[in-house]
Order: structure tokens, then C-alpha cells, then sequence
């Protein structure tokens, strides 16, 4: 008997960039999260309450946006405030106390709003959207945003829900992948990779805004030795798939 493909999930995630170094801020989770052992972007699912109307008198540059849209910004928004202490707020105080454990989403309207700023949705330039692949037992379709902040946006873990957390080159990330010193995602890899074709945040930025932004299912295939996992090539990533070999049996 046929299983149908587990529904997918809608999330959002963040490249939080910074100049100066060039440097993108990645994180990891504590052990009982989604991606505990790998080095992400923040990131989350999307709530209801991401949606709600009552969100309007806080945001700008939300004009012209679906409410599916909308509600993918905030979330993004909010991912970033809980798990890097970074809210992206215009004319407010961008400071803010440390999040607590999963915090319910209506706070996050209260400390935008008690910040005396509103939530800035333009600043957060879509940039890419990944889909899990079909057989997954557990599936995200995950809209990916830059945002570009200053080095004086103190980024914190909460000691909760992210638990380590650096600023860091995307070539740098990239080059620790292929050695082997960082467990990185296939989109979370093609993201960094991205990243690198522009030397700064403003380049990075500039670029989104001539490409167009194509959802991108991967497909895994076994192969002899190992699986491999690809993508269009017309997605517009310089590397389109990705072989990864069977651990070796024990004896």
C-alpha cells in the first residue's frame, strides 16, 4: 500500500549579513531541536498568529504583499528575535531583552510595538525557497530572506533554544563543510555558495533584486557507493547536486 508524502510544513529562515568583514551569522540548536547537529540560519515555522491583521499597524513595507507573504516576513522577523536577540524594527529601539524559551508569537507584537518602532518587512529581501524532498518523513517549504544589519546589532543565544551561535565568512563556513568540521545542509551549503558570488551585503542584497526566486524540490536518487541529491539546473545555483557516500559497515 502507497504512503502519501507528509505534508509540508511552511517556514521561514535568515541570513542576518554584516560588513566589515563580510559575515553571515549562523547558529546551532539545542539538542531537542529541529537540525540540532548542523550549523543553520535562524529560522521556524510559521504560526497563524504571523498572519493575523493585528500585525499591520506595526509593520511597514508591507504594501503590495500577499497575506501568505506577509505572514512568511514576520515569521522570518520573529525567528530572528528569538533566536539571535536581533529585531528589525525602523525608528525603534532595535535593542530588546533575551527572548525566553519559545516564546508565544503574540509577544513578539508587544516587543515590537513597545520598542516604538514598526517591523521593517521591506528588509527582508526574499532570496531563495527550498521544499524537503517527497520521501522525507518530517517536510519544511522554507522561504529564505537576507537582511543586512549593523555590527553594533549585538547578536545573543538564548542559551535555550540556540545554544552556539558565530559570525562568519560564507567561504569560511563553506571551507569547514568540506572538511568535514561542520555538519551544513544541502540548501544551507547552495545558500553560502550563493552568498559568495558578491563581496558584500549591499552586492548580495542588489543581486536578489534581478533574480527571480524559483522553489527548488531536490530529488534523491541512490546511487552505487552512496545517494545522490539534485536539483534543476535553471534554479540558478552555481553547484546542482551533491553525492553523499554510505557510511561504511561495521563489522
Amino acid at each position: 500500500m502507497s504512503t502519501l508524502p507528509a505534508t509540508p510544513r511552511p517556514a521561514a529562515t535568515v541570513l542576518l549579513l554584516r560588513d566589515d568583514p563580510f559575515e553571515v551569522l549562523m547558529v546551532r540548536r539545542n539538542a531537542r531541536g529541529v537540525f540540532a547537529s548542523a550549523l543553520v540560519f535562524p529560522g521556524g515555522m510559521v504560526e497563524a498568529e504571523d498572519a493575523s491583521e493585528d500585525w499591520l499597524p506595526h509593520l511597514r513595507g508591507h504594501e503590495g504583499l500577499s497575506i501568505e507573504e506577509r505572514a512568511h516576513r514576520v515569521a522570518a522577523a520573529r525567528e530572528t528575535w528569538e533566536e539571535a536577540a536581533i529585531l528589525l524594527v525602523r525608528e525603534g529601539d532595535t535593542a530588546c531583552p533575551l527572548p525566553p524559551d519559545r516564546p508565544e508569537p503574540t509577544l513578539f507584537r508587544q516587543i515590537v510595538a513597545d520598542s516604538g518602532g514598526h517591523l521593517d518587512l521591506a528588509a527582508l529581501a526574499p532570496f531563495g525557497h527550498w521544499i524537503t524532498p517527497v520521501d522525507a518523513p518530517r517536510r519544511f517549504d522554507t522561504r529564505f530572506y537576507l537582511a543586512h544589519v549593523t555590527r553594533e546589532q549585538e547578536a545573543r543565544c538564548d542559551g535555550s533554544e540556540t545554544v552556539e551561535m558565530e559570525w562568519i565568512a560564507p567561504h569560511e563556513a563553506l571551507d569547514r563543510a568540506r572538511r568535514g568540521d561542520a555538519g551544513i545542509m544541502f540548501p544551507t551549503k547552495l545558500s553560502l555558495l550563493r552568498l559568495t558570488e558578491t563581496p558584500c551585503p549591499q552586492t548580495a542584497l542588489a543581486a536578489t533584486l534581478t533574480r527571480q526566486v524559483v522553489p527548488v524540490l531536490p530529488v534523491v536518487e541512490p546511487r552505487e557507493g552512496g545517494t545522490v541529491v539534485f536539483i534543476p539546473q535553471d534554479a540558478g545555483y552555481a553547484e546542482w547536486e551533491e553525492f553523499t557516500p554510505h557510511p561504511p559497515a561495521r563489522g
